[in-house]
């Protein structure tokens, strides 16, 4: 291959990884001059490739959307990545996400060359999956598409929201992130209107459109956005005071229990006070009977009614089952 050839290909390559850049930047990456970016631009344009020049002192290139699909140059690891991802599409949380991923594996297996095959072989392999269903509502692709693009590209967005009551509201947002949590996709977005961030839950997101407007990226008040959904989902739930008499060995209780030595106060060589947090006592409640110790509940009351129809209901299933 020519240097030339070589460096188109980077070039084209650099092109499908982001929305647009400018030509010194481009220049930069590639170890030439900005005046050899400008003519390999136009070598690509000779291809058919649909490459749009923006004006300006400094100007910006990006690759269009054109009639036919340019080569995806992936290096090994990128395309093993994403040939195990669509494996394990096939129970995903986005609607009709399993056909399309069976679909682009075809593809992309057919072009695998034998070295990288062996490798996602290897994985296949030696993995299993629990499979089941999708918990909880499905994802509109469309949807998650958009708000991607508006995150990549930091463009504002209309859509239609409607909260756990099922109102409806219209909002103006500033993308930021979207968030995997689990079977649930979350966008934290900074809500124009409310002039705060939020936390919004992809699937009651509706008519998402981009509106042509860039906005200067926010920081966020937490390190990430992963801990601004955390956040946003904690303080939506209310936390509770929990206080229990643990018939343990404080270092048997931090083992099993899974909480911070400072919620343990031993009272003795087998005997603890656990004091701890919840935001779902049904599931502490679980939690704390699983553990296969003795125990009492100090506080609140509703834990000990809690566990009362717990072990009542346990009774009735193995009473019908013998």
């Amino acid at each position: 291959m020519t240097e030339t050839a070589a460096r188109l290909l980077q070039l084209l390559s650099l092109l499908q990884t982001r929305r647009e850049w400018t030509g010194p930047e481009l220049a930069e990456r590639l170890g030439v001059t900005v005046r050899t970016v400008r003519r390999d631009i136009e070598r690509l344009r000779e291809l058919e490739y649909p490459v749009h020049a923006s004006l300006g002192s400094i100007g910006g290139y990006r690759l269009a959307a054109g009639t036919a699909l340019p080569p995806l140059l992936l290096d090994d690891d990128e395309a093993v990545a994403i040939t195990l991802g669509l494996r394990n599409s096939a129970v995903g949380a986005v609607e009709g996400i399993d056909e399309s991923s069976a679909r682009a594996l075809v593809k992309l297996q057919q072009v695998l060359p034998t070295r990288l095959r062996r490798r996602v072989e290897a994985v296949r392999f030696a993995t299993l999956s629990l499979g089941g269903p999708a918990a909880g509502p499905l994802i509109d692709p469309e949807t998650l598409v958009v708000l991607a693009a508006a995150c990549r590209d930091g463009e504002r967005i209309r859509f239609h929201y409607r909260d756990k009551g099922d109102t409806e509201t219209r909002r103006l947002a500033e993308p930021h992130n979207l968030v995997s949590a689990g079977r649930r996709w979350y966008l934290v977005a900074w809500d124009i209107d409310r002039a705060d961030w939020r936390t919004f839950r992809v699937d009651r997101i509706e008519s998402a459109q981009p509106i042509g407007i860039r906005s200067t990226p926010r920081k966020l008040p937490t390190e990430d956005a992963a801990a601004f959904v955390t956040e946003s989902l904690a303080k939506s739930r209310p936390i509770r005071r929990v206080v229990f008499i643990v018939h343990a060995p404080a270092p048997e209780l931090i083992e099993s229990f899974r909480v911070r030595p400072e919620e343990i106060e031993p009272i003795d060589t087998k005997t603890c006070l656990l004091r701890t947090t919840a935001d779902s006592l049904e599931w502490t409640a679980l939690r704390i009977a699983h553990l296969g110790l003795e125990f009492e509940v100090r506080e609140p009351p509703e834990m000990a009614e809690m566990l009362r129809d717990l072990g009542a209901k346990l009774l009735r299933a193995a009473d019908a089952s013998g």
